[in-house]
């Protein structure tokens, strides 16, 4: 039947995180989503890899830990590494919000050798069952892959940095003058004179005061007597 309907025009394999957890991974569905253990492979060989999907693959994945039972996940390949990025996030039910389903972490494909690496555009959603479903169960997860998608901002950057010409300066020279049009000043000029300030003195010289000061020296003042 899930075959048949794969095949139907339309058909979408696009389910909801309930649904990964409460259906296909608590009943281990591998008829729909396959086994894989993707460590072995490169991201950009899991489309071709999986039983359905388009734009977005799962896989029922094996957790392989570093150290036994209790270590953490290996998520280590041959190419680079899985590297998560924020803490898990709860599921839970639509129906009551007080149950929780299972768990999701996001994880970022890095090219090269940790710590360093390169970081690409691959992304992987894992999901598992809460920490208190069977110790069978919680080996095993649900593993979302895509590509993120390059934001019509950054597309449109892009195209502009393509088309835009070849950068130059944006100083331009003055324009050159035209030596007929232009303001010629004579060599010769003569100084400018400046008028000499008077001193509080210079008053005493002038032809009116000196014709008076006989007169002013023979004056008497006068004082009425009462």
């Amino acid at each position: 039947m899930d075959e048949e309907c794969k095949c139907l025009p339309g058909f979408r394999f696009h389910p909801t995180e309930e649904e990964l957890l409460n259906f296909y991974l608590k009943k281990m569905r591998g008829d729909v989503i396959g086994f894989l253990n993707i460590y072995n492979y490169h991201p950009k060989e899991l489309p071709q890899l999986a039983k359905t999907g388009e734009r977005e693959w799962y896989f029922m994945v094996p957790r392989d830990r570093k150290h036994g039972g209790g270590g953490r996940p290996n998520r280590t390949t041959a190419n680079g590494f899985w590297k998560a990025t924020g803490s898990d996030r709860q599921i839970v039910s639509g129906s009551d919000p007080k149950r929780v389903l299972g768990l999701k972490k996001t994880l970022v494909f890095y090219e090269g050798r940790a710590p360093r690496g390169r970081k690409t555009n691959w992304i992987m959603n894992e999901y598992r069952l809460p920490d208190k479903a069977n110790k069978e169960d919680r080996d095993i997860v649900v593993c979302k892959i895509y590509m993120k998608a390059t934001s019509l901002k950054v597309l449109e950057q892009r195209a502009a940095m393509e088309e835009s010409p070849e950068p130059h300066s944006s100083f331009s020279p003055p324009p050159t003058q035209d030596p007929k049009n232009s303001l010629v000043l004579p060599n010769n000029l003569p100084e400018l004179q400046l008028p000499k300030t008077t001193t509080t003195t210079d008053w005493m010289q002038d032809s009116f005061w000196i014709n008076l000061s006989p007169w002013l020296d023979n004056f008497t003042p006068f004082f009425p007597l009462c």
